[in-house]
């Protein structure tokens, strides 16, 4: 699922640059595994949308769709 969501996640971050920061994660990783439990991530991949103060205003289990992305970050920006 991962390699399913990848080519997203890159166009997502083409159409997001200067608007929001994509930031993907290693949950293999020790940084990856504790924002993954912060955040109550269970599958992957896993995509959040989070508001200026860090609360999550979207979230996707799988691959995500591209214009539900676009509205979260539009929306959380207002």
């Amino acid at each position: 699922m991962c390699l399913v969501a990848k080519p997203i996640v890159d166009g997502l971050e083409r159409q997001l640059t200067g608007t929001a920061e994509v930031v993907r994660l290693d949950v293999s990783s020790q940084l990856g595994l504790r924002v993954a439990r912060r955040y109550g991530v269970s599958g992957l991949p896993t995509l959040l949308v989070l508001d200026p103060d860090g609360e999550i205003v979207y979230r996707q289990a799988g691959p995500p769709s591209k214009a539900r992305v676009v509205q979260a970050v539009t929306a959380a920006a207002d």
